[in-house]
């Protein structure tokens, strides 16, 4: 594992340290405290120098946001083309990320945080990290994404096409975009390919929460096999099929792709950017060269049974943004030898498809998700 080294009170001190984005170790490690101001925070941070923190939690955090205001003074650059102001975009996120990720805390042998005012984050990081072992340092916007997940993962989120809440675990991407769950919920299935039996199977691939397995159980299909390739998300699919009560209907296997066998239906909600996460959870909306996506295409064809389908529920922003072409999607279906049955286009809802202010407006307000009905030629 990889340490950290200070100096407090003339005493060498160091801890384990602990990133998700695997940021390497900072070199330089201060104190700092209540008397830290803004700008001093912001100065060092910049340079690449790292800050434990040794005052009240909720100065730490009114910090944190000073810090935020100060990187965020700087107008964003736009760029000559949408993929250009992505790609300025995300290099901005990833300076602002870096900067604040520098503001570090540090989390005793049973992840308890010795700081004023602190909350108590035990069973937040024990859900996050696994079991304690040893003092570890973390940057503190870890640990309030992590303190986030689990207030998420206690309250759950309500997916009006269960009736039911889902409750997705840290480093899992939550359902609060209800557009592609719908999508699934009202689509028609597809008749069982053995009709002696009369019943339908179905494969989910990339499940994350399971939310989608669960919307075809509860729409009838009799068997579902669920698959992700993080083991996160296997955990946390399998709590929601338990939670639901669809143990017996749906089984959650991996880490993997495509499970054994055939199916009647197969579906495949991708990350809709091909781009690099820079976070575990970001992995439910980037997937470096689309590579999910490529795979579920050239492997549909030989997991579909005689006569079934295979939905791929997907956001056109990639092609607003200009890092996918629509042509491009079109040819990959017709190399991996499938044929479009149909497709249904639905609106995001979200909030950030009508921010202005945002450098992505234009490519948000436009966007598109689609399932699309796919079938072996």
């Amino acid at each position: 594992m990889s340490t950290i080294h200070w100096t407090e009170t003339n005493t060498p001190c160091s801890a384990r340290w602990h990133s998700e984005n695997a940021t390497p170790p900072p070199g330089r490690v201060v104190g700092a405290d209540d008397r830290t101001t803004a700008a001093t925070a912001h100065r060092l941070a910049c340079e690449g120098t790292a800050l434990l923190w040794r005052g009240d939690f909720h100065n730490a955090r009114r910090l944190l946001k000073a810090m935020g205001r100060r990187i965020d003074r700087k107008p964003p650059l736009r760029g000559d083309s949408p993929a250009d102001a992505f790609h300025l975009h995300r290099r901005a996120r990833g300076h602002r990320a870096r900067v604040l990720g520098r503001l570090l805390v540090l989390l005793a042998d049973d992840y308890g945080l010795d700081l004023r005012r602190a909350p108590d984050v035990r069973q937040a990081c024990t859900e996050a990290y696994g079991p304690p072992s040893g003092p570890m340092a973390v940057s503190l916007t870890e640990l309030l994404g992590v303190t986030g997940a689990h207030q998420w993962r206690t309250k759950g989120v309500e997916v009006p096409a269960l009736g039911a809440r889902v409750h997705p675990h840290y480093g899992v991407f939550s359902p609060v975009r209800g557009e592609y769950v719908d999508l699934v919920a009202q689509a028609p299935l597809p008749a069982p390919t053995d009709r002696r039996a009369g019943r339908r199977t179905a494969f989910d691939l990339g499940s994350g929460t399971g939310v989608l397995a669960a919307v075809l159980a509860r729409r009838g299909i009799d068997h579902v096999v669920a698959t992700d390739i993080s083991p996160r998300a296997l955990a946390c699919a399998r709590d929601n099929v338990r939670r639901l009560d669809l143990t017996g209907r749906v089984d959650i296997v991996g880490p993997r792709l495509f499970p054994d066998g055939r199916a009647d239906l197969v579906v495949c909600n991708p990350p809709w950017i091909p781009a690099r996460p820079t976070s575990a959870v970001e992995q439910g909306v980037y997937d470096p060269g689309g590579g999910m996506l490529r795979d579920f295409l050239a492997g549909l064809a030989a997991r579909l049974e005689p006569g079934g389908e295979g939905w791929l529920i997907l956001s056109d922003l990639a092609e607003h943004l200009g890092l996918r072409t629509r042509g491009e999607l079109l040819a990959g279906i017709e190399a991996a030898g499938l044929r479009v049955l149909d497709r249904t286009d639905t609106r995001p809802r979200h909030p950030r498809a009508r921010d202005t202010a945002d450098p992505l407006h234009a490519a948000r307000a436009a966007e598109v998700t689609s399932l699309w009905r796919l079938a072996a030629s």
